[in-house]
């Protein structure tokens, strides 16, 4: 008889295929049709990548040298500075450590400030992986709400109230995701004193911040003063389009007395698992140098999609989306027939398109769909319109809530 070994608990997660999954699985395996509505990956969404130019620079000699420094290369970790400094900030080199990835990132910073069933305050609607990062590092995540009047906004005073004795540090993305908002300079002060005040550190993604679609200029929290430790995140998945060349960064930030044993402490962890590799460090400053090409292919993309999306939500009254200010969604409000995921399912078996359901993002209630302003622009336009058809015939009362099928 053998003995199945035990598990940890902190992966006792449901692995089951959910409905949704599955029927998209099926609607690919029966060669059907459909209009992928949630497309993140850009390397799969028909962009222009100069291929020679990007791969040359993994051919650099210097790669062959072991040479490890737990922050990474400091010629890479100079190309991040020189980032910054492009956007106004003055950021020291010996306060830049490199990971492989935002994940990474945030796995370092959740075992630099929290103990075993300390919390991590984090907005909410926000993107489902940082449940998995926290559940790894037996960390509790506490969200703290996001709403909704003209634009998104924090709501100060929950997050005020949901402060306790094991609350070790603030995050927030910066735009957000889903919800393509910038934390506003008075909502940014707030914080800052809010984690001031409590002994807090501030955790800001910003890896969406090249992507401003309207006039508002996008300001990295690495600008400014920093009263509180802080720590903003990023990396070359989106500022470069180059998810495969896991190449992310933490910059810190704040008063010396936190500053100074923080970069100690993270260096450690660093050193602990070396985990970037030689070439890609190599590559990293002209992949960063070289971003601009294809950071003007994709807000084209973007700004195509939303224009069309507004074109096509102008013909109906039914469906509405919410103001986006950056990023590579966009938040439909749809009536609340059924419960998203159903919506969504419904959407994959009937009309052949995939969207995210908005629980998936933790939006409260039913009404709410996801969509990717990153797919091919006929895709988009084609999935839209399926998509719409869904919700002809219906009618709302006055306040917006569906009543009834028309």
């Amino acid at each position: 008889m053998t003995v199945v070994p035990s598990f940890s608990s902190r992966t006792a997660w449901n692995s089951e295929e959910s409905d949704l999954a599955s029927a998209l699985r099926e609607r690919r395996a029966a060669g059907l049709p459909l209009f992928d509505l949630t497309a993140s990956n850009p390397t799969h969404c028909g962009f222009d990548y100069d291929s020679a130019a990007l791969l040359a620079p993994l051919g650099d000699s210097r790669a062959l040298e072991y040479d490890p420094d737990p922050r990474g290369m400091r010629a890479a970790r100079e190309a991040v500075v020189r980032y910054y400094a492009q956007q106004g900030s003055t950021v020291p080199v010996e306060h830049v450590l490199l990971t492989t990835s935002t994940s990474e990132a945030y796995s370092y910073l959740f075992r630099l400030l929290a103990d075993p069933g300390d919390e991590i305050l984090i907005a909410q609607p926000s993107y489902p992986l940082f449940d998995f990062l926290a559940q790894l590092e037996d960390v509790r995540l506490t969200p703290y709400p996001l709403f909704y009047d003209h634009g998104w906004h924090l709501d100060l005073e929950a997050l005020r109230r949901s402060i306790g004795p094991r609350t070790r540090a603030i995050a927030l993305v910066h735009p957000n995701n889903p919800t393509g908002h910038f934390t506003k300079p008075g909502e940014r002060e707030a914080l800052e004193h809010l984690c001031a005040e409590h002994g807090l550190a501030l955790i800001v993604d910003e890896v969406f911040l090249d992507y401003a679609l309207g006039g508002e200029p996008a300001i990295s929290f690495a600008t400014g003063e920093h009263p509180a430790l802080t720590f903003v995140l990023s990396g070359l998945s989106k500022v470069a389009a180059l998810p495969q060349m896991k190449a992310s960064w933490i910059a810190a930030f704040g008063p010396d007395a936190a500053l100074r044993p923080a970069l100690a402490r993270l260096e450690i962890v660093a050193d602990t698992f070396l985990a970037m590799n030689a070439p890609i460090q190599c590559a990293l400053p002209v992949w960063l140098e070289n971003r601009t090409g294809i950071q003007q292919q994709i807000p084209t993309r973007l700004r195509a999609n939303l224009a069309s999306l507004d074109a096509a939500l102008a013909r109906q009254g039914m469906v509405s989306r919410l103001e986006v200010e950056a990023g590579w969604y966009a938040v439909l409000r749809i009536p609340a027939l059924a419960p998203d995921e159903e919506v969504a399912l419904n959407l994959v078996r009937e009309h052949g398109v995939s969207v995210h359901p908005g629980s998936s993002f933790g939006f409260p209630g039913s009404g709410w769909l996801v969509v990717s302003l990153l797919t091919l622009p006929e895709e988009f336009a084609s999935g839209i319109e399926r998509l719409l058809v869904t919700f002809r015939g219906t009618e709302f009362d006055q306040e917006g809530v569906f009543s009834r099928e028309g």
